[in-house]
């Protein structure tokens, strides 16, 4: 015998194929059906239901969007001139930095809580004004510069120290 498993109002689901007549008997009622069914079948049927079920949920029916790999340019450089920055204090700046607790939110060449080092160097020049505002801030502390990080204050640092770090800093240019 055909069996009507669900009726909705505009059609049914039947286990086998039925002609007019039998589809007219079998889904009368509004109820779901599993009556005829030896246990072979109905646990077979039970599982190839809940398999197309699977199936038409996990589907994604959405277009695949092709994006090209867009690189976010966050640092955006700021145009200024370079001036030569001398090895001494370049590597006094690296000792205090070393030392310090600016390794835990910035690395030297990834973005980390905080911008890379290499990336700060990037965009800002290296000249005595921005090496001048780079260090009050590393005392004062910022944000909104890289987006949402907040740098803590560091007031410990005398401005001089905070001036050789800057330099390090700013030496990393590529």
């Amino acid at each position: 015998k055909p069996i009507c498993l669900i009726w909705f109002p505009s059609f049914a689901i039947c286990l086998f194929p039925l002609n007019r007549s039998q589809a007219k008997k079998c889904c009368k009622s509004d109820f779901i059906k599993l009556t005829h069914m030896d246990k072979s079948r109905n646990s077979s049927f039970i599982v190839c239901f809940f398999l197309a079920i699977f199936y038409v949920l996990g589907c994604d029916n959405k277009p695949e969007q092709k994006h090209p790999n867009k690189v976010i340019d966050y640092i955006r450089p700021i145009p200024g001139k370079n001036d030569s920055l001398p090895t001494e204090i370049v590597k006094k700046g690296e000792v205090l930095i070393n030392y310090s607790d600016c390794y835990i939110c910035h690395k030297e060449e990834q973005r980390s809580a905080g911008p890379a080092f290499q990336d700060i160097a990037k965009r800002y020049p290296a000249n005595k004004v921005y090496i001048e505002m780079l260090a009050h801030k590393v005392i004062i502390g910022g944000r909104g510069s890289w987006g949402y990080p907040i740098m803590d204050p560091h007031p410990e640092l005398t401005l001089e120290d905070a001036k050789m770090m800057v330099t390090y800093i700013l030496s990393m240019k590529k």
